[in-house]
């Protein structure tokens, strides 16, 4: 009953707002609607401004450029405008529906002096969102690199409340959030390991990717399934109006991207690959340890998009990506993503615009010892999504902006199986596999009251349901599961229910109050209900985890979270600031028993404990947008606790993903109009981790007594990097355009934990060592040169 009260609230204030229009009741509306692109590529402007001065009215492009606003009948001036590009005003006629398309130009003196942020200017402020950064790849490619790599999820993590794992580890930690809580898409696909050389890189190539939107609180309805971010990553669409070739050459591996109209203004595509290469050189150099050997990673990512008509547009996207080590005869391991995106957008007119979705998602990988010896085997495991997603908006006035949608998913799960020849000591073996349905529907409205007050609210319903084939193991204890305590065991059909299903209503609601011209208050409220869940006792995300569905012994994951902001510009938003606390509340919270055996475990929920966990803090960002020097600083004051029943005599205790201090210094330097300078120095406090306090002998051997669990922590990081961007002077006239950027990488050479370990003293049973282990201990440097035409 209560669930039905809510939804119909919502729809109730929804008639509320259709009524709420800032002229006379009767007044006929007539509606100005279409496309802002970019006039050199034809791209969509995703979050382009259309303003009516007259009205003092404005609307956003969305993510695929289309804007529509509502007016009275008139003749109007309006503006079109997108950070980076000339505005356009355009006198309108508008005595009956239009639609118009608008190519906005690049505006080289904003480029030049803007290159921190890719929004409008005053954003930060008038917009409802909070706790959401929008990233540009263009201010990426100026940042140091780790290897010449320009790496997406890397740069990220320089952002106010979004953390990471250190070297080695491609792990995100988001407002006190695991690895496995952030809803990582792109193009719609999830993604569900986004790293390359065991987490040094990530697997978005930067000249594939046009928009970046992180949203750490506030997450608008349309999007769910995790519990602590959103990390939405939209692929190019491809240059529908010339053909441009863009490439580069690093020290490990080199890029190139094609794309172009194959009948322009209409049908364009985009390919873009990236390889490694150490093997290959070291192949042709007769380096003996890589002849037998393999490591490399490579990626391909491919668009095309096609115009059907003046309200029909075809996307079709993919992505693929592997790695691939071989030691001889010793061992190998690959892991890979696979991804698929199609899309139709339609416009019904100009107020009704739907996006329908089919979307393929897996991740799969290999361990194995190859030959025919008795060591040989080979495990495999991989987790497969069939996706389907109907996404409509309804622009109703230019005070009201709903958005509702459907979202069925079919999740495949086999966490491992094992295959051996004959003469293997090991045997097959095959765990259960997992199937699921994972359905929602959610609707929003984002509502304009006044001049000042914006809300924007709505839900989320979700449903989760595990289905046959499958089989689920009973135990004596249900609510305490023991692999001792097994009592049967029952199977289920393809398609057969598992026990009931989960459902979840999930509020959504942001508001915005503005006091002036140059600050707003902010806050926000969502519930997040998580249904996958990875398996790992590792603080960060490896090839060899596991993911698991939500079932009759794991709970869905749910997270409560709230947020209030205050943002301020200054100097005609030449700089911006902003301040946000946030709290948030977890229910459901997986952690792991003691000693827990997680590998390939047929009874794993037996090694699972459950529990609650909050995690708060405050935000710090501030940054210089304009001149010659820009940037940001931005500091993170957070707690992340965990409570859980079987764990630390069920007193709570810091999480794996605590971090007390995070700071984040980021400086760009345009030297003269060839020379780019940029370097960023981070610090984190340490993770927490377990040490041993006492330790007996026991028959000649020795046993250590640990500490509470996460009681104590690894030596702080901090790390300093430095970059130089060379734009050839003959570019000015050139069609080819030339950038060479060196990189140095840990300046000055920080030897930062990864883990601190403890062994006894070969010498002397009675001493303790503890042994730090530095993935990397020096300075890095690298260099890339970069051309386009």
């Amino acid at each position: 009953m209560k669930l039905l009260n809510a939804i119909l609230m919502f729809f109730f204030a929804t008639l509320v707002a259709s009524a709420q229009m800032s002229v006379p009741i009767g007044t006929p509306l007539v509606t100005l609607s279409g496309h802002i692109k970019d006039k050199a590529s034809g791209e969509a402007l995703i979050g382009a401004t259309c303003y009516i001065p007259e009205k003092v009215t404005g609307v956003i492009s969305n993510s695929y450029g289309f804007y529509s606003i509502s007016v009275p009948k008139g003749t109007y001036k309006v503006s079109f405008s997108f950070i980076g590009c000339e505005e356009q005003e355009h006198l309108i006629d508008l005595t009956e529906n239009k639609e118009l398309t608008v190519y906005l130009a690049e505006d080289t003196k904003q480029i030049e002096e803007i290159i921190v942020t890719g929004e409008q200017k005053d954003r930060n402020v008038e917009s409802v969102e909070m706790s959401m950064e929008k990233v540009p790849v263009k201010m990426l490619k100026k940042l140091p690199t780790f290897m010449g790599e320009v790496d997406v999820l890397k740069s990220i993590t320089l952002l106010p409340g979004i953390q990471s794992g250190g070297e080695g580890n491609s792990g995100l930690y988001v407002r006190g959030g695991g690895p496995d809580e952030n809803l990582l898409i792109l193009d719609e696909a999830p993604v569900y390991n986004a790293s390359h050389l065991m987490g040094f890189f990530s697997v978005f190539n930067s000249d594939a990717i046009k928009d970046i939107q992180v949203y750490k609180g506030g997450i608008p309805a349309e999007y769910g399934g995790k519990a602590s971010s959103v990390i939405d990553i939209r692929m190019k669409d491809g240059n529908s109006r010339d053909f441009n070739v863009d490439a580069g050459i690093g020290n490990i591996s080199s890029r190139l991207t094609l794309e172009g109209p194959i009948i322009k203004d209409k049908w364009s595509y985009i390919i873009s690959g990236r390889r490694t290469y150490a093997d290959v050189l070291g192949r042709l150099v007769g380096i003996e340890e890589v002849k037998e050997n393999k490591l490399y990673f490579y990626d391909l990512n491919l668009k095309t998009n096609i115009q059907l008509g003046d309200k029909d547009r075809i996307y079709i996207s993919g992505y693929g990506g592997d790695d691939q080590f071989e030691l001889g005869e010793s061992i190998y391991m690959r892991w890979g993503n696979l991804t698929g995106t199609a899309r139709w957008n339609h416009i019904f007119n100009g107020k009704l615009f739907s996006n329908t979705s089919v979307i393929y998602s897996k991740y799969d990988y290999n361990l194995g010892v190859p030959g025919t010896g008795a060591e040989q085997f080979d495990w495999s495991s991989e987790i497969n999504d069939i996706n389907l997603k109907e996404d409509i908006t309804w622009f109703l006035n230019s005070k009201n902006t709903i958005n509702f949608g459907l979202n069925v998913i079919y999740h495949h799960f086999e966490p491992g199986n094992i295959s051996a020849n004959e003469n293997s000591f090991y045997s097959d073996l095959n765990l259960t596999n997992y199937n699921a349905m994972e359905n929602a529907f959610y609707a929003s409205n984002e509502q304009s009251i006044g001049s000042r007050l914006i809300l924007k609210y709505g839900f989320r319903l979700s449903y989760f349901q595990q289905i046959g084939v499958g089989k689920v193991r009973e135990y004596l204890n249900p609510e305490a599961p023991d692999k001792d305590e097994v009592v049967g065991e029952q199977s289920y059909e393809k398609g057969e229910k598992i026990g009931d299903p989960y459902v979840n209503f999930e509020p959504r609601i942001s508001m915005k109050y503005t006091l002036d011209d140059a600050s707003s208050l902010k806050a926000s409220y969502n519930r997040m209900v998580q249904n996958l869940h990875l398996i790992s006792n590792t603080s960060s995300p490896t090839p060899l985890d596991v993911w698991l569905p939500t079932s009759k012994y794991i709970k869905p994951l749910i997270a409560d979270q709230v947020a209030l902001g205050y943002f301020r510009n200054f100097k005609n938003n030449a700089f911006e600031t902003s301040a946000e606390i946030y709290y948030k509340d977890m229910k459901n919270v997986l952690d792991y028993k003691d000693g827990a055996e997680l590998f390939l475990n047929e009874d794993i929920e037996t090694e699972l404990l459950h529990g609650d966990g909050y995690s708060y803090g405050l935000e710090l960002m501030a940054k210089k947008l304009e001149g010659r020097v820009t940037g940001w600083a931005s500091y993170t004051l957070a707690r992340t606790m965990r409570k859980i029943p079987g764990i630390n005599d069920g007193k709570a205790y810091p999480s794996t993903y605590d971090r007390t201090h995070d700071i984040s210094l980021v400086v760009n330097y345009e030297l003269n109009k060839r020379i780019t300078l940029s370097s960023n120095w981070v610090y984190a406090t340490g993770n927490p981790a377990t040490y041993p306090v006492a330790k007996y002998d026991v028959q000649g051997n020795t046993v250590f007594f640990y500490s509470d669990r996460n009681s104590y922590r690894i030596p702080d990081y901090h790390r300093l990097d430095f970059s130089l961007t060379y734009n050839s002077k003959k570019n000015e006239t050139r069609k080819v355009k030339r950038t060479l950027n060196i990189s140095l990488y840990n300046v000055y050479a920080r030897r930062n934990a990864y883990s601190v370990s403890f062994k006894q003293n070969e010498d002397n049973s009675m001493i303790t060592e503890a042994t730090r282990l530095s993935i990397i201990g020096s300075i890095i440097p690298s260099i890339t040169y970069n051309f386009n035409f």
